[in-house]
């Protein structure tokens, strides 16, 4: 008689086995059939019997009390000994073996083809209820006989640890109603894909895009690794790669232990579920851990991991290291086809294994904390690590200016001086000491001596030399930081002391940079996994111009050891040119912001006294990281190039009051760690009184004018733009710096402050899910800033795992948030109570009707208990404290290109001038702004009309209407009108003595007389009227480019604040794929697949390297 197992008499099964390759073997086919893994813990003691368990759970396909759920704990266990699978004996005629496990399915022929799919042997029965009583099964007859008393179909099996299986279509009281997937894969997202009482099970949503099954319709198995040094933003590189590898219906296995573990077998490799990841996204280093492996450097190493890939059913590799990683991942693939003939020959594996696998996929990401690829501009790790290094050495600073001491501190690098680069430059060294442009020796050390000396003369109480560990003299003979030491102390008898960084630059948890590029990168991965076939190239995932490339691996490292080779050869040139592009524009920079060349008394200018210029600086807008920076950059080296920097403090209001100050080299000293803006922001515009910010110009005789700020900066630089025909004094070379968290000013790619804002967005959000990871059962709706621009909510959804994110570009709509409510309810009732913790990203203004407050109640009312909801509103926290080191070096890269740029416009306005007076009887007379305050309003009114025909002005928030505030402007300077005659440029100037104008502003409700003189004679002016002469400087791709301001009119949706187009909008959908939505009943997939990188071949990649350094703006 058939025995069948009561299971609501039990909370589950146990099942036992003592081999890896049955237990995972049976975790595939109960996943198949529709069982969810739970929950999953491993052995963290050698002693434990139980070395691992995994707990699968079968939910009820109806919410009808009929149904019976089932959980199943599957055990590795150490000496078990269970039965090893059997055949089902018997013939067609005899019964149903005994003591088994009955579960019902409705379709029996779909059951026998998964079972035949996967080589696994079964008996077919038709059963009658004459038959259950003539072979004596009354029991079981009586119960599965409906009110028709038909016949049912019963099919009988072994799973992979010897249990007796028997399917039905029949429903009885001990059965466990089954629900097959239309399409059954030995592994698939649907072992993931877990669903509450209340639903129906369905197959898993996958993506559309090349198909992530083999030509056995097996579904693609991919296995990750990461070898070399670790880096941080390895986790959530290898987190990346799992889900995205479950979403697009692959089965992911993380490698332990790299190529040891690749060697080793075993349990180091180990099929990844979803959860399994959860908590690598802010976790430093690699969580599945890396290895040196002398092994696998040998062949019978390498034909071990083959078997070992083989015998999983691997056909993929995705490694993450260094450049010596990557060529050994190249190596293993060009070697695999005679290591796969070769374990046929050894008899290791079966020959339809061999043909199965015949060929090995392989993709690189490069991790490496030294960013010393040469075809990529990012290296997973590298940002991480300067942001290591800086807090180190900004600490550091700290106790070197209370005892008035020198630092030589080491960095890594090697090979690579581009931590040791971009440190000097983010903290403001005195000196610096890179692989690729080595000192002469015997006059490096009379040049940095000097160099300190007239910083320690000028007030400077600390001396920072930031040194590369592969720093070398142009002999190549090496530079130590003990020899720096003795030398300080010798010659400028200062207390030096030398600290090496070492292993804390591999520490702490990625920024907010790392933990984007690896999640991007990953992404890609998967889909190149998806898209390689035998006769591509193994491709390298990387960046370039802020852009994904897919490039030929091998020709990425050939690039890369061709640095060394150079720098062994002494070409320091070659070396340079193979470095990212802004390489050598960024040690251009760092020289002419670190070193006094020019100032002290006996300092010679590098240019004539007629073409220095008065350049002046003004921020505008709300604070941000980097605005600090910028200024000390272009104070510093505008002084270098022999002009006079001018700071306007408190925006435009102190403009008009004459608040202008002339700057000096130290008094910006240790403003590139400063946050904030230590000349003072503000949001006013400079139209509340046109006419005084134009005498405030021409009265301190600046000749170009650079604005830093955020989209009120843009607003002022549009407005002054527009204003030019009625103001002259506004034709100056005049830039726009953006700078704001927001990162919604057009013209530009990234904002200063932007990086600020997302790393304080991380640490914040990683906080607040560790509360609701320690409360359980708990989401938290995280309000960010951002204006109408959904910037820090997108990407930092991404880089903090958030659940969803509400931003403006896709609104707040009822069905978002019913969607929504159903997958939390989801997401907690498979986390068994098991600490799981959401957030929820809202931008400030993505919606007036559901605001943070309501998006909470509503979240909190309809969870049905199975979780709470609170709120945190960020508000002013995302301003950040300390600039990050990308703002740092963005800000001093930029700011330099504006003294640049600001010369070459302003140098040809001079020679224009210059030939006209020599063409001229008379000199020329300055064009001034007073000239025009004196015109009548008619006068002006009429050249606006003039200069402006045809041109339209877009309205916007606060500044709806120039022209009508134009007027306004011009009837508050009515009562300063006088007789005089206007000039205009290029005509003769009476000789004017002991003239004053006296004149005044009401800003701020004071009326502040102001009082000038003009002189006898005066200079030619800088006059730019030209467009190109008003622009927005920025980072596009990572190209620094000029944009006349207006050009991006078209491109600007004034009252939105916002930019028309960005590039950042497609992340909107990654943050959902990474939320597990579309694994869900009833969810569409967030994210469609496509090829979202740069594909670029070898001679592309050799080509492009060094072509872009040093290129000129756009």
């Amino acid at each position: 008689m058939t025995q069948t197992v009561n299971v609501s008499a039990f909370s589950h099964l146990q099942l036992q086995t003592g081999q890896e390759a049955i237990f995972q073997e049976t975790i595939e086919f109960y996943a198949a059939l529709g069982f969810v893994t739970v929950k999953h813990t491993l052995a963290h003691s050698a002693s434990v019997a139980v070395k691992e368990s995994v707990w699968l759970h079968l939910y009820p396909t109806s919410g009808s009390s009929d149904d019976t759920p089932l959980t199943i704990r599957l055990s590795l266990v150490d000496g078990c000994t269970a039965p090893a699978p059997s055949t089902p004996e018997g013939k067609e005629d005899a019964g149903p073996p005994a003591n088994q496990l009955c579960l019902v399915s409705q379709d029996i022929r779909q059951l026998e083809t998964f079972l035949r799919e996967r080589d696994l042997a079964f008996q077919h029965w038709d059963v009658t209820p004459s038959q259950s009583l003539a072979s004596g099964d009354s029991d079981l007859s009586s119960v599965m006989r409906d009110d028709h008393h038909g016949a049912w179909v019963e099919t009988t099996t072994r799973d992979p640890v010897g249990t007796h299986l028997v399917f039905t279509n029949r429903k009885g009281p001990f059965t466990v109603q089954l629900a097959l997937p239309e399409v059954a894969p030995s592994r698939s997202s649907g072992s993931h894909s877990s669903r509450s009482v209340s639903e129906t099970p369905a197959a898993p949503a996958t993506v559309s895009g090349p198909d992530s099954k083999t030509a056995e319709d097996r579904p693609r198995r991919i296995g990750v690794l990461t070898s070399g040094g670790d880096a941080p933003g390895m986790n959530p590189a290898v987190r990346a790669v799992v889900r995205v590898s479950i979403a697009r219906g692959c089965v992911p296995y993380a490698i332990y232990d790299g190529y040891q573990g690749l060697v080793d077998g075993g349990r180091k490799i180990r099929q990844m579920e979803w959860k399994d990841v959860h908590s690598f996204l802010p976790s430093g280093g690699t969580n599945i851990g890396t290895a040196r492996c002398m092994a696998f450097k040998e062949r019978t190493g390498r034909l071990q991991a083959a078997q070992n890939l083989i015998e999983r059913g691997i056909d993929a590799l995705i490694v993450i290291g260094g450049d010596g990683s990557l060529t050994g991942a190249d190596v293993f693939r060009a070697e695999w086809p005679g290591l796969v003939d070769e374990l046929v020959q050894q008899k290791r594996i079966a020959s339809e294994l061999a043909q199965r696998y015949r060929h090995l996929t392989i993709v690189g990401l490069v991790g490496s904390i030294d960013n010393d690829m040469a075809s990529t501009d990012m290296t997973i790790g590298a940002v991480s690590s300067l942001h290591r290094i800086c807090e180190s050495v900004d600490a550091i600073s700290s106790t070197a200016i209370s005892h008035s001491r020198a630092f030589v501190i080491e960095v890594m690098g090697r090979h690579c001086g581009w931590l040791a680069l971009m440190a000097g430059i983010c903290t403001g060294a005195d000196w610096l000491f890179i692989p690729e442009r080595p000192p002469v020796d015997g006059e490096w050390q009379d040049r940095m001596c000097e160099t300190l000396r007239q910083h320690r003369e000028m007030g400077k109480r600390k001396s920072i030399i930031i040194i590369s560990e592969g720093a070398i003299d142009s002999d190549l003979r090496p530079i130590k930081p003990d020899d720096i030491k003795d030398l300080l102390c010798q010659r400028l008898n200062l207390d030096t002391r030398v600290t090496l960084l070492g292993h804390v630059q591999r520490g702490g948890s990625p920024c907010a940079y790392d933990r984007f590029l690896a999640t991007v990168q990953g992404v890609e991965a998967v889909e190149a996994v998806l898209r390689a076939n035998p006769d591509t190239p193994s491709p390298m995932i990387g960046t370039r111009e802020n852009r994904i490339t897919c490039e030929p691996l091998m020709a990425a490292v050939e690039l890369t050891h061709k640095v060394s080779k150079s720098i062994a050869k002494k070409d320091f040139q070659a070396a340079m040119e193979l470095r990212s592009p802004d390489f050598a524009d960024v040690l251009d920079a760092f020289q002419g912001t670190s070193t006094v060349e020019n100032a002290g008394p006996k300092a010679v200018p590098p240019i004539p006294a007629d073409r220095r210029l008065r350049m002046a600086i003004i921020h505008v807008g709300a604070p941000a990281g980097g605005m600090n920076p910028a200024t000390r950059a272009l104070v510093r080296y505008a002084i270098n190039r022999g002009h006079v920097p001018l700071a306007i403090n408190n925006g435009f209001p102190g403009l008009a009051r004459g608040e202008v100050t002339e700057l000096s080299w130290m008094d910006v000293d240790g403003w590139s760690v400063k946050g904030g803006s230590r000349l003072g922001t503000n949001r006013d515009q400079p139209t509340v009184d046109l006419g005084m910010v134009a005498f405030q110009l021409q009265q301190h005789n600046i000749q170009s004018l650079v604005i830093v700020g955020g989209f009120e900066a843009y607003t002022a630089l549009v407005a002054l733009n527009h204003h030019r025909p009625q103001y002259p004094a506004f034709c100056i070379p005049t830039v726009l710096i953006p700078a704001t968290i927001s990162n919604n000013v057009p013209g530009t790619d990234h904002s200063l402050g932007a990086d600020t804002s997302l790393n304080a967005l991380v640490e914040a959000c990683d906080r607040i899910k560790q509360s609701a990871s320690a409360s359980r059962r708990r989401v938290f709706v995280v309000e960010t800033q951002g204006g109408n621009c959904g910037y820090l909510a997108t990407v930092g959804g991404l880089i903090t795992g958030a659940t969803t994110s509400y931003i403006p570009e896709r609104g707040v709509h009822l069905e978002d948030i019913q969607r929504d409510v159903r997958h939390l309810r989801y997401r907690f009732a498979e986390s068994n109570n098991s600490g799981l913790g959401c957030i929820v990203l809202r931008n400030e203004k993505c919606s007036t009707t559901y605001t943070t407050q309501v998006l909470s109640d509503i979240l909190h009312e309809e969870s049905q208990g199975l979780f709470d909801s609170k709120t945190t509103v960020l508000g002013h926290l995302l301003q950040g404290g300390t600039p990050s080191p990308l703002d740092r070096y963005r800000a001093t890269r930029l700011a330099v290109r504006c003294v640049q740029w600001a010369e070459k416009l302003a140098w040809a306005s001079l020679d224009r001038a210059a030939e006209a007076q020599k063409s001229s009887a008379t000199k020329l007379a300055p064009v001034r702004s007073d000239i025009n305050i004196t015109q009548s309003a008619t006068e002006r009114s009429e050249l606006a009309n003039s200069a402006s025909v045809g041109e339209t002005y877009p309205d916007f928030p606060g500044n709806e209407n120039l022209s009508s505030m134009m007027t306004q402007g011009e009837n508050r300077h009515q009562h300063h009108q006088h007789d005089s005659s206007s000039l205009a440029a290029g005509t003769s100037a009476p000789e004017i003595t002991g003239v004053k104008l006296h004149v005044g502003s009401s800003i701020s409700g004071a009326y502040v007389p102001l009082t000038f003189h003009r002189p006898r004679e005066l200079r030619p002016p800088v006059y730019t009227p030209t467009p190109d002469s008003a622009t927005v400087i920025g980072i596009v791709s990572t190209a620094v480019s000029f944009t006349p301001v207006r050009d991006l009119l078209k491109v600007t949706d004034f009252k939105k604040r916002r930019a028309t187009r960005n590039w950042w909008l497609p992340v909107h959908d990654l943050v959902s794929l990474f939320a597990k939505y579309g694994m869900y009943p009833g969810e569409e997939q967030p994210y469609e697949s496509q090829q979202q990188a740069v594909t670029l071949t070898g001679e592309q990649v050799k080509a492009m390297v060094g072509s872009v350094s040093g290129q000129d703006e756009k």
